[in-house]
């Protein structure tokens, strides 16, 4: 059964009544048609209001919705000939970033991603996206291997933040970000990064040093989450809403503020709804920012990379 976000409730109220008339045709033999077909246009245009006045908080339950499409079935839907490339070289394999060689519309590119899981065996093996020092190791051998090999890089974000456990301090979680930052940074090939549900704090920001910084339209992207934010602000993460609202983590406000360079729509209802098509419409964006970048030398690739985070930010002095 599918998951139901509790805004979306007087849509689901609509349609239970379109099946419970369904339903008493059927059995009645009465034509009800035109009920039906009321209570439809009814229940699409409740959806549509809806959704193009949804809240902060009601996006990150949609970023966070667990049927939200995950990094390896925008590959398989997205890309040809994927080939998955393992471990840092320093001894281990971190499952929640993934990543490999594939063909995009048959030229080879570098994509990787962070990985969820659909079920309870799968987010333990993926660590519920949370990467450790290992998984930014071996996301650098990988940009390291595009570089050398002229190939672009695509990466897609999805994750609460950076594993956070002892572990993982204990390894150099910390500088293997910033290591991430300051080789993306120089990287000669274009580099085109999309948050497609969560995007926390630096555990999003290790893979994100791009030329093109793209949103899906319900995805969110923040130095820190509502929650995290609202405990330390007022000692309450019940506050998450309020967090939410005042951190402009929203693709629109973003966009807006500079941040990133384009919202990508999603299906009326989110992507959960239509993992084919919110696919299509992130190959559509990569494709035509990869014609745009391809157009730049490598020295202007990176000082693009570099002025574009350079200018980000403002102040007052007062």
């Amino acid at each position: 059964m599918a998951t139901v976000l509790d805004f979306e409730k007087p849509i689901i109220d609509i349609q239970n009544k379109i099946e419970e008339l369904r339903q008493l045709s059927e059995n009645s033999g009465l034509d009800l048609e035109d009920q039906i077909e009321s209570f439809e246009k009814q229940a699409e245009d409740k959806k549509k209001e809806l959704y193009s006045t949804l809240k902060p908080s009601q996006k990150l339950q949609i970023a966070r919705h667990s049927e939200r499409p995950k990094f390896l079935d925008y590959v398989h839907i997205m890309c040809e000939d994927f080939i998955e490339l393992h471990g840092d070289r320093e001894g281990m394999d971190d499952r929640a970033i993934i990543g490999g060689i594939a063909k995009l519309n048959g030229k080879p590119i570098m994509i990787i991603g962070i990985q969820k899981g659909k079920s309870t065996k799968e987010n333990l093996e993926y660590n519920f996206g949370m990467p450790q020092p290992q998984g930014y190791r071996k996301a650098l051998r990988l940009f390291k291997h595009a570089n050398k090999f002229k190939m672009p890089i695509i990466t897609i974000i999805d994750t609460p933040g950076a594993y956070p456990g002892i572990k993982a301090e204990e390894t150099g979680q910390g500088a293997a970000i910033a290591m991430n930052l300051r080789e993306m940074s120089k990287l000669s090939v274009p580099v085109i990064s999309i948050i497609s549900g969560e995007g926390c704090s630096g555990g999003a920001l290790g893979l994100a040093v791009s030329n093109v910084v793209m949103m899906l339209e319900h995805a969110y992207y923040t130095v820190i989450s509502p929650e995290g934010c609202a405990s330390i602000l007022w000692r309450d993460a019940g506050k998450f809403a309020d967090a939410a609202e005042a951190l402009k983590i929203t693709s629109k406000d973003l966009l807006e503020l500079g941040i990133i360079d384009e919202e990508i729509v999603e299906p009326l209802g989110g992507a959960h709804t239509d993992h084919v098509e919110t696919a299509k419409a992130m190959k559509e964006a990569i494709l035509r920012a990869l014609e745009n970048l391809s157009k730049m030398s490598s020295e202007e690739l990176r000082i693009q990379r570099y002025d574009k985070f350079r200018k980000m930010g403002k102040f007052i002095e007062s």
